[in-house]
């Protein structure tokens, strides 16, 4: 199992690095890891856009005295940083991005036609973990989740919730992940970590219980797995060790709408309150990548691959030649390294299996005169293309936008 130790991998491909200069919990992404950081966003953001998504962006700050509203404040503060006094004013470093969006939402007046109204961000939050419970990019203490907050009426909740759903389901298939386990996260009324009133709960877990029940998901339901605004849909997944991580979830609130005063015009030309769905996908994308990381063995699918295509010239004297059939490639979009050093070209095919690069090239003579390559893939199968046939394999690999 050590071997796919996401914290292992990271290293060895240059993902991400924790240095003690900048703090543990808080990982640095190196060029690699920032490209396949890169092409998840993308990729969901493809997704959510053709979900009817818009996408805002929010400060890493925001004043105490919007955390006091919302709740966060007096149920969650023992992972908050303590506040920040600047003039006479006290900010503190969010450790959700709900409270923005829901400012985003009073930022006008609402009406029904405008509704559901759909917020996603890459929203970078702080949360003051213990040192002993940071765990490479699984636990840190600054990560980025993939957020959306929906607006909507009443009535519309279980639709909006079975489209969350229908979206959660399809980024773990596009990653394979088959092997996860629903939780129905419930309030423990004898806790008193939540927030609201009695009916208003009663109708989030059920409106939650009732899209499950005509789901083909199998979950469970737990008491005192729920937020403190609301009920919640979590997906869990083992890392190589067993041990269970929360990746995507999808949360049903009634409360914090009310702690803001939230409001739409209905179509009767009254004041109504929304209801919200907090959801993410793919949890934090930390957490994402370790996970994926652990899953492919660190060999990530080609469309993810931060380098997809190793050029190996023969000799030296090939070498000019290369760097031009490279350059074909990468205005075509692909990703690409070439291997000039004077050494032996098994060893830079080694080198190149070491770090995971999907597709290797070997470039010399013959290559140049016929204008054919042999390609050789992740599991040592080899294929001779021409450069057009090798450009239209990674273009369609490339191509991860919905259908």
């Amino acid at each position: 199992m050590e071997k796919t130790d996401h914290r292992k991998l990271g290293k060895k491909l240059g993902i991400f690095h924790i240095s003690e200069k900048v703090g543990i919990g808080l990982p640095l992404w190196l060029p690699k890891g920032a490209t396949v950081r890169k092409l998840l966003m993308d990729y969901l953001e493809c997704e959510q856009r053709s979900a009817g998504y818009d996408f805002v962006a929010t400060p890493h700050l925001g004043k105490l005295e919007l955390y006091k509203t919302s709740g966060h404040w007096d149920t969650y503060r023992q992972y908050m940083y303590q506040p920040i006094k600047i003039d006479q004013e006290e900010f503190i470093l969010k450790p959700m991005n709900c409270p923005h969006h829901i400012a985003i939402y009073e930022s006008e007046p609402r009406s029904w036609r405008d509704l559901p109204i759909r917020l996603a961000e890459y929203g970078t939050v702080y949360r003051s973990e213990k040192t002993g419970e940071l765990l490479g990019l699984i636990r840190t203490r600054g990560f980025t989740i993939d957020d959306a907050h929906i607006f909507m009426a009443e009535e519309d909740l279980e639709q909006e919730f079975q489209k969350v759903l229908e979206l959660t389901q399809k980024v773990f298939n596009k990653f394979k992940f088959n092997d996860f386990r629903a939780r129905v996260g419930l309030r423990d009324k004898e806790k008193t970590k939540y927030v609201g009133a009695d009916d208003l709960w009663e109708k989030s877990e059920q409106a939650i219980e009732n899209v499950m029940k005509k789901s083909s998901i199998t979950y469970e339901k737990v008491k005192g797995e729920a937020a403190f605004y609301g009920p919640k849909l979590d997906f869990l997944v083992k890392d190589n060790l067993g041990r269970e991580w929360q990746l995507g979830t999808i949360q049903v609130d009634y409360n914090l709408p009310e702690r803001f005063d939230l409001k739409y015009i209905d179509k009767n030309g009254k004041p109504a309150r929304p209801v919200m769905i907090h959801r993410a996908p793919f949890g934090s994308l930390e957490r994402f990548i370790a996970i994926l990381l652990e899953h492919f063995n660190g060999k990530l699918p080609l469309w993810l691959s931060p380098v997809q295509v190793a050029i190996i010239p023969v000799s030296e004297k090939f070498n000019q030649e290369a760097i031009e059939f490279s350059e074909k490639l990468v205005k075509n979009g692909s990703r690409v390294k070439i291997f000039l050093a004077n050494e032996t070209v098994s060893k830079k095919v080694l080198v190149a299996k070491q770090q995971s690069i999907p597709l290797i090239i070997v470039f010399g003579e013959k290559e140049i005169k016929t204008g054919k390559f042999i390609v050789v893939n992740g599991q040592n199968k080899k294929k001779t293309l021409t450069e057009k046939q090798l450009i239209e394999i990674i273009e369609l690999d490339n191509r991860f936008l919905p259908e």
